[in-house]
């Protein structure tokens, strides 16, 4: 029987989860190790369902406000409660000086774009 993340979330309460074993919905497949939950799954369901709400409401604070019946500044201060829990995702990293130096020696790069990066 399938349980659903609402389901995990009720069990575990405010604890701490690893994943020792996943089942693919194929039935044949399964992968056991240590996984961690990703970043959103280990949200409580009650901010699971806020960071919901807010994207499906495309950001509006304002349609935020009128969903919950909560006023602008505790909206603001409850995503800045659930984004503080969430490490932030560098979507552009700077390369360390050793990645520099192998895109270089693999002709990925030329000198002047080495010694820029290396610069940054």
């Amino acid at each position: 029987m399938a349980r659903s993340w609402q389901d995990l979330t009720k069990l575990c309460g405010s604890s701490s989860v690893t994943v020792e074993r996943v089942r693919l919905d194929d039935g044949e497949t399964a992968i056991e190790g240590s996984f961690e939950l990703p970043p959103l799954a280990r949200l409580s369901g009650e901010d699971q369902i806020f960071v919901i709400a807010f994207l499906r409401s495309h950001g509006s604070i304002k349609e935020m406000e009128r969903v919950f019946g909560i006023s602008y500044p505790t909206v603001k201060n409850r995503l800045n409660r659930v984004s503080g829990q969430l490490e932030f995702v560098e979507t552009d990293p700077v390369p360390s000086q050793s990645e520099v130096v192998a895109q270089l020696k693999s002709g990925e790069i030329t000198a002047a774009e080495a010694i820029e990066r290396l610069s940054q």
